[in-house]
């Protein structure tokens, strides 16, 4: 794991937060609401790749 990861997982969660913030202050809180949990999926999938990649390796290293 490189620092890669962690750029995009600060990058995805400040561009949701300024939509979010944008859209709340613009009385769309459903909206902002619908942008924040987005944004939280797509963290989730990255994460799990990368969860997935590190069982792959333990695999392959004990020989299952």
């Amino acid at each position: 794991m490189d620092i890669g990861l962690i750029l995009k997982v600060a990058g995805v969660g400040i561009l949701v937060s300024v939509a979010s913030q944008i859209l709340a202050k613009s009385g769309r809180d459903e909206q902002s609401m619908l942008v924040t949990i987005a944004g939280i999926v797509v963290v989730l999938i990255m994460l799990v790749q990368e969860i997935d990649r590190l069982f792959e390796l333990v695999c392959s290293v004990f020989g299952f």
